[in-house]
């Protein structure tokens, strides 16, 4: 076994603390990784505080990783020690249905096995990247490239995958006009990747002060969601509305803004069940969808995408000790645009 330094949260209202624990020596496939840098995101929040319920205490959070390869099992042939390499949201599925034998393992009929908070076979419970080290089979690790930034990868195994997803899959480029709901984590992404496929690329936001840095990613518009002419002036003008927004909002309200047989994509999960207007669809023949995150394929080629275009996330390093402010802030949205742990500061 190999200990191990790690931040747990023990219950619902209490703070994460340091933690210690065991990982297992890597087998056959696995690989050992030393963890570099983990991302934030706003699920490890909810699930520290169980507000999806079924959180299974102490809780390890994490799955944006980035670290390099320690050693490896005996039959493992895909990565080498020393290389940098990159975990996200699942550490494997279930191997036995159409989904999974086609790359798409995160829509697999059998479930994905979460790289946190996920029972696993030996009885065991799967812990995150708030550590210094993680195990995991080969074929749920990915490449990640010498000429980027590791912190500002970190964020790319989950918010990075969960926008580049749905562009890709509808096609999203040029010729398209895309509105990009919040810009945040998610938000900040969307916008990056929807430029460079080429579309034109609007922000709504509710924060006129984020103007600026919409403009600074790429954007080439930006509308204020609180300004009724505003709102009004941009009916049923875009192709697409990327919702990056996991709040309570009127999804009616943005409906209205899609052209006919325009899309709108939902990738954040409000908390409450949302009220959906029958008219916003059939008067304009619009359509309203989801996405979750990417399969191992998809994630690797996104991450070899942001190598060619050198793409990253913005991002705020902070060392493992200020996590729970970290936590703090991202609630309040004072994050520009993503929290990531450098782990190598673990104490």
């Amino acid at each position: 076994m190999i200990p191990t330094k790690g931040y747990a949260a023990h219950s619902p209202t209490t703070e994460l603390a340091p933690f210690n624990f065991e990982r297992s020596e890597p087998k056959d496939t696995d690989v050992l990784i030393e963890i570099l840098y983990c991302g934030i995101c706003h699920a490890d929040i909810h699930q520290a505080k169980n507000e999806y319920g079924g959180t299974i205490y102490p809780l390890v959070p994490g799955h944006e990783i980035v670290g390099r390869i320690k050693s490896v099992g005996s039959n493992a042939k895909k990565f080498k020690v020393g290389e940098m390499v990159g975990v996200g949201y699942f550490i494997d599925s279930c191997k036995n249905c159409e989904d999974g034998s086609i790359g798409e393992e995160q829509y697999c009929d059998g479930g994905i096995v979460p790289t946190q908070n996920s029972k696993l076979p030996d009885g065991t419970v799967s812990k995150g990247g708030y550590s210094e080290t993680i195990v995991v089979d080969e074929n749920h690790v990915l490449h990640i490239s010498e000429k980027l930034n590791p912190a500002a990868v970190a964020p790319l195994l989950c918010a990075g995958i969960t926008t580049y997803s749905p562009l890709k899959h509808w096609k999203i480029g040029r010729g398209h006009k895309v509105a990009v709901l919040g810009l945040g984590g998610l938000g900040h992404m969307a916008v990056k990747f929807a430029v460079s496929f080429g579309a034109e690329v609007t922000v709504l936001s509710g924060s006129p002060s984020k103007q600026e840095s919409a403009m600074a990613l790429g954007a080439h518009h930006f509308i204020v969601t609180s300004d009724q002419q505003q709102m009004k002036d941009a009916s049923s003008s875009f192709h697409f509305i990327i919702d990056t927004v996991s709040a309570k909002h009127d999804y009616n309200t943005y409906l209205n803004l899609l052209k006919k047989d325009g899309t709108m994509i939902l990738l954040g999960v409000p908390p409450e069940m949302p009220q959906l207007s029958a008219y916003h669809l059939i008067s304009k023949r619009r359509n309203i969808t989801g996405s979750l995150i990417g399969g191992i394929p998809e994630t690797q080629e996104m991450l070899d995408y942001c190598a060619q275009n050198n793409i990253t996330s913005e991002i705020e390093i902070i060392a493992p000790d200020y996590i729970n402010t970290a936590f703090e802030r991202t609630l309040k949205g004072d994050v520009h645009y993503r929290f990531v742990i450098d782990m190598k500061k673990i104490k």
